[in-house]
């Protein structure tokens, strides 16, 4: 199909789009991640064009991958419409279904969600003088969460321990151990030992069962273990919530 063809030409020059910022995509997707508990027949994901004009919107999941072209994606949901206008002020939802094939029981599972938002052709007397139209693509990600996991996803936070290592760069990191099933997202980290602080500011998420190492600034730390560790992770509906985790033995 033509137009399939022309938004997967549109797909490898979609990231000159975060280079321009002074535009913003029309269309916009209600919320920031998405959780699909294993028992829901359906999840749906709401998206709005905001713009003044319509938009072709073209919508797929992938593992992980950016670079991944619709029809190579291979995930177990169906999603629709995948491919679809969307006029100015209106909005649209999309309906993802998981098809049932064998995931993980014993822990989440992330995909993620694609929309890619193709402004108009520009046709008349506009068209003759020079313009740049962006293609917007915006990725959230999906959480797939089995029924009956231990605890839940706003405690697991809390659960993970913390300590100083040196880091693959040369220099030195927070590594966050995290024991649950959850995937867990911190928007920022700071540690405290010995009256000294450090401070990762670009956050990150560690999966479940997993380590991850958040990079922090010299000086070098005199201790393994930090004291405290102040964060805010964020939660299944995108808001930040602030947390403090305590070293055992620390007052």
């Amino acid at each position: 199909m033509a137009v399939r063809k022309k938004l997967a030409a549109v797909l490898t020059v979609v990231a000159l789009a975060a280079g321009v910022s002074s535009v913003q995509a029309s269309v916009v997707i209600n919320g920031t991640r998405v959780v699909y508990p294993s028992d829901e027949r359906e999840v749906t994901v709401k998206l709005v064009n905001e713009g003044a004009g319509p938009a072709l919107v073209q919508a797929w999941l992938d593992t992980g991958d950016p670079a991944t072209l619709p029809e190579d994606a291979k995930v177990p949901f169906s999603l629709s419409p995948p491919l679809f206008r969307l006029d100015s002020r209106k909005g649209q939802s999309l309906r993802l279904v998981y098809s049932q094939e064998p995931l993980a029981q014993d822990r989440e599972t992330l995909y993620w969600l694609n929309v890619l938002d193709v402004p108009p052709v520009v046709n008349g007397p506009a068209a003759e003088k020079n313009s740049l139209q962006v293609a917007f693509r915006t990725r959230i990600k999906v959480f797939f969460r089995p029924a009956g996991l231990p605890g839940n996803s706003r405690e697991a936070p809390a659960q993970v321990t913390w300590k100083f290592v040196k880091s693959a760069k040369g220099g030195y990191a927070l590594q966050a151990t995290n024991p649950t099933p959850y995937y867990v997202t911190f928007a920022h980290v700071g540690a405290m030992a010995g009256g000294k602080k450090w401070f990762n500011e670009k956050g990150g998420m560690v999966d479940p069962g997993s380590t991850a190492e958040f990079e922090i600034e010299s000086p070098a730390p005199s201790v393994a273990v930090p004291e405290e560790v102040d964060y805010r992770f964020v939660d299944d509906y995108g808001a930040g919530v602030d947390g403090i985790y305590r070293a055992p033995g620390a007052r």
